[in-house]
């Protein structure tokens, strides 16, 4: 009965290994998986599907592994995700201060579509095919091609849109006219 109540606490609260270790475990791994996460196609960072949140998952699940290692504290675990956290923070105070530092940490906008015609070599570079991005145009009120006079995809993977003006539009009717 005694070892149901027993906590064995320098194992619960010392930890396991040196703070320098830990320091670099969660370092290496954690500027691993933003390299990584940070050149996969927009597309894929801002529409959660299930497979996207699987990939995640399965990310964590061998972050954990890589950083953890034999860990068995909550002090071990505790640093592990101050690590993480001072990480993204420090980045995105570098991105925050240096405009340059900012254009590694976010990709910029790519252009889909310029004055109604579709960009492919874009398109396919982010996996987005022709329907998904018409499905897009039209939640944002826009039916044709046409009325488009540029459409990016931004780094969050959200598709913006800027309509063509009045002028722009006939224009583009009499082009398809001759």
């Amino acid at each position: 009965m005694n070892f149901i109540l027993h906590v064995d606490w320098p194992k619960l609260f010392v930890p396991s290994v040196s703070l320098a270790e830990h320091f670099w475990r969660g370092t290496v791994v954690y500027l691993a998986l933003f390299a990584m996460i940070r050149f996969l196609p927009n597309r894929q960072i801002g529409a959660m599907g299930v497979t996207d949140l699987l990939v995640v998952i399965l990310f964590a699940n061998a972050a954990q592994n890589s950083m953890a290692s034999e860990f068995t504290s909550i002090t071990d675990g505790l640093i592990l995700i101050g690590i993480m956290i001072s990480w993204s923070y420090g980045l995105n105070w570098l991105g925050y201060r240096f405009p340059r530092v900012q254009r590694l940490l976010t990709p910029p906008p790519l252009l889909l579509i310029k004055n109604g015609r579709l960009i492919y070599r874009n398109m396919r570079r982010e996996l987005i095919t022709e329907d998904e991005l018409m499905i897009q145009l039209r939640k944002q009120g826009i039916e044709n091609l046409v009325d488009v006079s540029q459409a990016f995809i931004e780094a969050d993977g959200s598709i913006s849109v800027i309509a063509s003006s009045p002028r722009t539009l006939e224009a583009a009717a009499r082009k398809r006219l001759f």
